[in-house]
Order: C-alpha cells, then structure tokens, then sequence
C-alpha cells in the first residue's frame, strides 16, 4: 500500500442505469434484476476512492450492482450516468468513451471476455498499446515483451498467434486478460470476477500474475470485483467494501471478508 495516499483514481455519489430498451437492457445485464434493467438506477449512490498502490475489492451478491459498476466505469454505452462524478488522475473523465479513458491508463478484465475472430492475440496487444502509448510498435517487440508473461501464466509461445479468445478455455481467457494488464501498463486496473470459472490451480496462476504485475508497478491501483473470498485470500487488498443495493455499505480490511464468509450477505441487507 502507497502510504503517500496520493489519490488516484475516485468516485462521488453515482448513479447509474441501463441506456437501453427493457429486452436488450435485460440481455446485457443478466445478473440485474428486471425492474433495474427496465430503467431505474442500479447503482444507487456509490463512492469509492482509490489511491496509487492500492488494492480495493468489491463484493456483493448478485444484483448488487459489480456489473454495472466495472461496465460504467469503462463508460461503456449501454448505461448511463444519472448523477455523480468519476475522478482519474485529477481529471473529471464522467462523460469520457470508452477508447479516451483506456488511452489514460484504465484496463477492465471482462467477466466474459468476447471472441474476435480473424484478430490474433499480438494484433490486438499491437494495436491496444501503440494506442495507449502512442507509438506504431512492431509485431516482433511486442513478441518479445509478452514472452516472459506468457512464462510467467504458463501460456505456451504459440498462444499470442491463436484469435482473440476463440476457443479459449476459461482458464486461458483470464491468463489472457492479466497478460494484456501487463503488457498495456495501465495505471488502474479493474478485474471484473476475474476468478469467475477458475478452478484453484487456475486461480493461483491468476492471482500470482496480479501480485507480479502489483509488484513491478507499484503505483498501480487494482479494484477487484468478486464474489468470493478466495481471490482475496491470494491478492491481499488493501480494502474491502461490500456492494449491496447499488451503494457500498461497509468497508475494512481482509477481516470484513471473513466476515461475509461467516455471515453472509444478509448481514449487510
């Protein structure tokens, strides 16, 4: 943990619901409940500040709201802000797309990454980091620089040449995604139920990779969006905040998660 607590990354008071009609909204946030999806706010209130080196996990039940959160976040255009602001490095990025904000310095690791078919694994990291940093990188540095992460996640030499998650075991998805957290360098990283479908050796290798990327850089900020406790057990945040009704409810350290494991969530209700 940054004990200079330069701030980061913070939010005020948000507020948030679907953009779409009721069917596509009811489709694309599945874990939502139908009066949500149907347009009233999801997130109902939420602040949160996050300072450089610091690790912060939300958990909640489904329904909380950690979808909309990580999706909001990205400023993705399936929901929009009602009221509230989000902070970034000093910058109001509320109404920032999705491409300004990732340029910044934010990564999101998709609960289900998407499937790109005809893009390879380097194409997409090629095309990703010469836009975040701004320079036109050759296929061969960028192979060079993911070697020793595909190492390190125990990803084969040939995997960057296989399509963008196609066929992708689960496993290999979430390898994927925090190699592409190390190789893009950003500056605050928000893993959205990276321990989604892992099994524990999968989950090791994961949560191994996050403490390796943390301790190469050590301003980064993490937020981890999780339902359980055994990614935690392996990451060690900093803080934990328990998300219920779109609002953060409580908040501490590792003992509020053992908590939950204990009580559950109809503690924090």
């Amino acid at each position: 943990m940054n004990t200079a607590a330069t701030e980061l990354f913070r939010i005020e008071d948000l507020h948030a619901r679907p953009a779409l009609t009721e069917s596509a909204a009811n489709e694309s946030a599945a874990n939502e409940s139908f009066a949500q999806a149907a347009g009233d706010d999801i997130l109902r209130g939420l602040s949160l500040t996050v300072n450089a080196g610091e690790a912060h996990a939300i958990m909640g039940p489904n329904g909380s709201g950690k979808s909309t959160l990580a999706s909001t976040l990205l400023g993705s255009p399936e929901y929009v802000v009602t009221s509230g602001r989000v902070f970034f490095q000093g910058d109001d990025i509320t109404d920032w797309p999705t491409d300004v904000r990732a340029k910044a310095g934010m990564f999101l690791a998709f609960q289900y990454p998407q499937e790109i078919p005809g893009v390879s694994v380097i194409q997409f990291l090629r095309q990703a980091l010469s836009a975040r940093k701004g320079i036109d990188l050759s296929v061969l540095e960028l192979r060079l620089a993911t070697m020793e992460w595909m190492k390190r996640l125990g990803m084969d030499s040939s995997f960057v040449d296989r399509y963008l998650n196609e066929g992708f075991s689960g496993g290999e998805k979430k390898r994927n995604e925090i190699m592409q957290m190390a190789v893009l360098q950003p500056e605050l990283a928000i893993l959205d139920e990276t321990d989604s479908g892992l099994d524990i050796d999968a989950l090791r290798t994961v949560a191994k990779g996050i403490r390796e990327i943390r301790s190469d850089r050590p301003q980064m900020g993490v937020v981890l969006i999780t339902h359980y406790q055994r990614l935690l057990d392996e990451v060690q945040p900093d803080r934990v905040h328990i998300l219920v009704g779109g609002r953060i409810v409580a908040s501490g350290g590792m003992e509020l998660a053992a908590q939950l494991e204990r009580d559950g969530y109809e503690a924090f209700r």
